[in-house]
């Protein structure tokens, strides 16, 4: 999973970024790569597995990961080429989903590039840059799409009208995310790379004040809500000072320090969970001496494409999977035990995988 970190100068983006990309290395003893500048690997948290390394003592643990590009160079007119323009862009048609960090808090030494506070504004501008990038791209896909149905192909022409339709609600200044239609629409622009279409988690960035004293109190962060709402987006209440003071912490001094502020997760780990639900994504779990892992897969993901994740051989020469769910793996202490009580189960080509599987593939190639 790969996520991009968006937002105006001086909301905290880049304070988030640093922070979170250096906690996760660390509360999860996975080492922090920095493939460039501005990219960071983070290990997903999953007790699940500091469980399976405990019963099998592996010689490698592997967590799931998640990508996190810090997207830099956002100006107005960005769409237009102005900053970084479109290589700002460029990035954020890379990424699974968004985080747009919003400055929710007050500061007078630190000045906010319009003047004021305003998260409404703030969402608005980097918003209307991917509509306008997105607009050009339909006008594109309708100029094909009509200059091909002149064949007299019925298909082409229904398709230039459901992108004219999208050319239009974008024009509104409304995002793709909003853009209804049905699945056999959908696929019109299925193969346009919009970006004000992909999934988004917006970052209530808050002063340690707010933060501690009650989220509910700052006004900003429910301007943000508002808007969160209206798009079926998510919205998450964060204060980056506060992950920057806790990313080099001990696991144990972290907890400590977040049961005093009366929390019971991180922001990154909080990130994390959001980002799954948005995405719709789940892991399974593979154990044994050589290695643990999880997996990470969307829901309703059937059991040769899970096998696929691993290796395409799997899917390819994919005869079973031996599944057997975590907790019940926990209780019977060990696979043998399980098989045993009959706990362990055959399951075939139409098995949808769950969260929580442990699994041992079969195939054959």
């Amino acid at each position: 999973m790969k996520l991009g970190i968006v937002g105006l100068p001086n909301v905290g983006k880049s304070t988030l970024f640093n922070a979170i990309t250096n906690a996760g290395a660390q509360s999860a003893n996975y080492p922090f790569c920095t493939i460039e500048p501005n990219v960071g690997m983070v290990a997903v948290p999953d007790e699940r597995l500091d469980v399976l390394a405990k019963m099998y003592d592996p010689d490698k643990y592997t967590p799931a990961v998640i990508e996190f590009v810090d997207i830099a160079g956002l100006v107005r007119g960005a769409s237009k080429g102005e900053g970084l323009g479109n290589k700002f862009l460029s990035h954020i048609r890379e990424v699974d989903a968004i985080v747009h960090v919003v400055r929710c808090f007050e500061d007078g030494e630190i000045v906010h590039v319009d003047g004021e506070i305003g998260p409404e504004r703030d969402i608005e501008t980097i918003n209307l840059e991917l509509i306008f990038s997105d607009i050009d791209l339909v006008d594109r896909k309708i100029d094909r799409s009509l200059k091909a149905a002149k064949g007299g192909d019925k298909t082409l022409a229904s398709q230039a009208d459901v992108l004219k339709r999208l050319k239009a609600h974008l024009e509104e200044g409304k995002s793709a995310r909003s853009f209804v239609c049905d699945e056999e629409e959908r696929e019109a622009f299925a193969d346009v790379p919009l970006l004000s279409g992909k999934p988004i988690i917006y970052a209530a960035n808050m002063s340690e004040t707010d933060f501690a004293g009650g989220i509910e109190k700052n006004r900003y962060f429910h301007e943000v809500e508002e808007i969160a709402a209206a798009e079926n987006s998510e919205v998450l209440p964060i204060c980056a000072r506060i992950e920057e003071e806790i990313a080099g912490m001990s696991p144990e001094d972290k907890l400590m320090f977040l049961e005093d502020m009366g929390l019971h997760q991180s922001g990154l780990d909080r990130l994390i969970q959001k980002s799954y639900s948005l995405l719709g994504l789940i892991s399974y779990l593979t154990a044994g001496k050589q290695e643990v892992r999880a997996w990470t897969i969307e829901k309703g993901t059937k059991a040769p494409q899970a096998a696929g994740k691993i290796h395409s051989d799997f899917e390819k020469g994919f005869i079973r999977a031996e599944i057997i769910a975590f907790d019940d793996l926990v209780k019977c202490g060990s696979m043998t035990a399980a098989k045993e009580k009959g706990l362990v189960r055959s399951e075939g080509k139409e098995y949808v995988f769950q969260d929580g599987d442990v699994v041992l593939f079969r195939f054959n190639v």
